[in-house]
């Protein structure tokens, strides 16, 4: 009888045991997180097109990573008729720069955004050079090797205030293609503008063969 009062006793305490220590499980588990997967997200801020192949403005495109400025720069379709010249502003996409600092590329998909701004003199303080002022116009370059012959299409959105929300690529015999193919460092882009990514493409020995710096358009 007290053998079996025994047994019982110890059974129960087991099971009391067990339903006050928690189970293990893979989000209550101490120790460090586990790393994400490598290639789960999908790469953020790349181009998107609309229904009608046009391809859509970002408007977060000022939190992608900024390049350069320039100041009366007229190489591009977009040129100042004041003596000052605007400002010009280079951003590309996230994951695009990130591939290009690990390899010295644009991968697929790359997207830059220049910004067109007008330069003020005499704001607030300032009694010399220029500063940024209102936006003027936004132009946008693509990579997209499946989508564009030579795998590079330039747009324009038009001028501030009226931007489009969509653009379709300039024709290729519009002069932004030509002028890319010629004189660019990279693929078909200005990194010789971008002091540090010029840099990179050295380190890489991705600067093109032909690229001349003393050679003007």
């Amino acid at each position: 009888m007290q053998r079996t009062l025994t047994l019982g006793l110890l059974v129960w305490v087991l099971a009391l045991s067990a339903r006050s220590t928690p189970a293990a499980h893979p989000s209550t588990q101490l120790g460090p997180p586990r790393a994400p997967v490598e290639g789960q997200a999908p790469a953020a801020g790349g181009p998107q097109f609309a229904a009608d192949e046009k391809l859509v403005r970002p408007t977060d495109y000022r939190e992608w990573v900024y390049l350069t400025s320039g100041l009366g720069m007229t190489y591009g379709p977009a040129q100042s008729a004041s003596p000052a010249g605007n400002f010009d502003n280079v951003f590309v996409n996230r994951s695009s720069y990130a591939q290009f600092m690990n390899t010295g590329k644009w991968p697929d998909k790359t997207m830059f955004v220049l910004e067109i701004r007008s330069a003020e003199d005499h704001v607030s303080i300032n009694n010399g050079g220029r500063t940024q002022g209102a936006l003027l116009a936004i132009e946008a370059e693509v990579k997209d090797e499946a989508r564009f012959p030579g795998g590079w299409a330039y747009f324009n959105f038009g001028g501030a205030p009226n931007l489009a929300a969509t653009a379709a690529p300039l024709p290729t015999t519009a002069s932004c293609y030509s002028c890319h193919k010629a004189n660019t460092a990279v693929e078909q882009t200005f990194v010789q503008f971008y002091p540090t990514l010029m840099e990179v493409a050295r380190r890489m020995g991705t600067v093109r063969a032909d690229y001349d710096p003393t050679r003007k358009p």
